[in-house]
């Protein structure tokens, strides 16, 4: 009888850049100007990196890029037992479009797997020190573009929106997304099933009064906002699970097959709380019973999982193989900048 092989040990960080490096710009725009907020991060990374990093037009989005490049870095010279200034990128199988990964000091592809993400002032690593591991991960915040979401749902409806993203979705899960909903609170806190909307769950406008029949008989009447939002995060939840295996996959989001990978039993999960006196907000619910589907077949291979994070963000792992991976696939643990990242980074 063969022994299963080990589980893997994987790695799961997670750097919020909403509070670091404050101010309007992250680097000196000139020789003679005073030190900019991240003068010495910048030098812990590469000259490639670095410019990657300056040349962002908004100063968030150079914060996550530079977060980014940092925890990268970290990951494969903590997993390879390298000096931090000799961690060098190469991509597997295609040298142009192929997925990131570590070189060896010989240039050689390093045995190890990580994948970065990176949304609204949050970063997110997944890493891996086995060579058969393959991981995605992807980050979704509900509330980054509502404005102009709410502005195209208020002319063309929910359905509307989600038929913009025909070339991405198949035709099961956008009908999934706009007339199927996951249990959502009203704002004293009750909690609205399908069951008790009746065919208002089928309702993709927003404005309009809504009715549910609680289990007591009672009846609640209240705006169609909720419902909306609610099946707006279900979207962001397929959204992220697209992503997240894509990104594991190593191709590009508009992959050939792209349609053709389908996502069944999908449910977002509810929310946490928001940061309050604490650095980091709270873990919201995770859900781990998601399937991944291509060409109609199931990837029994493939494990899903996406957690919220706060009460609008969402990540989502994608990993495999499926029968080496631990309990939990979001066991995110949060950095701290100076204390994790560049006291190692000072070591060298």
């Amino acid at each position: 009888m063969t022994r299963p092989e080990r589980e893997l040990d994987i790695t799961y960080w997670l750097l919020d850049t909403r509070s670091l490096w404050p101010g309007q710009k992250i680097a000196d725009a000139f020789p003679d100007s005073p030190p900019a907020q991240a003068a010495h991060e910048l030098q812990l990374i590469s000259p490639a990196e670095r410019e990657a990093v300056t040349r962002k037009y908004h100063v968030a989005d150079a914060r996550m890029s530079l977060a980014s490049a940092l925890l990268k870095r970290l990951f494969v010279s903590k997993t390879l037992g390298i000096p931090w200034t000799q961690v060098r990128y190469g991509r597997k199988r295609d040298p142009t479009h192929g997925k990131p990964c570590a070189l060896l000091p010989d240039g050689s592809q390093a045995p190890i797997e990580f994948n970065v993400t990176h949304q609204n002032g949050l970063v997110a690593l997944v890493g891996c020190n086995d060579p058969d591991a393959e991981l995605g991960v992807d980050l979704v915040c509900t509330n980054e573009r509502v404005d102009y979401a709410y502005k195209l749902i208020d002319r063309e409806g929910l359905d509307g929106w989600v038929d913009i993203y025909e070339d991405i979705f198949s035709d099961e899960e956008m009908w999934d997304m706009k007339y199927n909903v996951d249990p959502f609170p009203l704002l004293d806190g009750t909690e609205i099933t399908a069951e008790m909307l009746g065919r208002y769950d089928r309702v993709c406008k927003r404005g309009q009064l809504i009715t549910a029949t609680l289990p007591s008989g009672e009846m609640r009447t209240f705006s169609s906002d909720l419902l909306i939002d609610a099946k707006l995060r279900k979207f962001y939840v397929y959204w992220c699970f697209k992503e997240a295996y894509i990104k594991l996959d190593g191709e590009a989001l508009l992959a050939k097959w792209i349609r053709e990978l389908e996502f069944k039993n999908v449910r977002a999960p509810r929310q946490g709380s928001p940061a309050r006196c604490a650095v980091y907000g709270t873990w919201g619910e995770r859900v781990c019973d998601s399937e991944a589907w291509l060409k109609r077949k199931r990837l029994l291979d493939v494990r899903l999982e996406i957690q919220s994070f706060e009460e609008n963000f969402m990540i989502g792992v994608a990993a495999k193989p499926a029968d080496r991976l631990p309990e939990y696939l979001t066991d995110f643990t949060n950095l701290h900048l100076e204390h994790d990242v560049l006291e190692f980074a000072k070591s060298f």
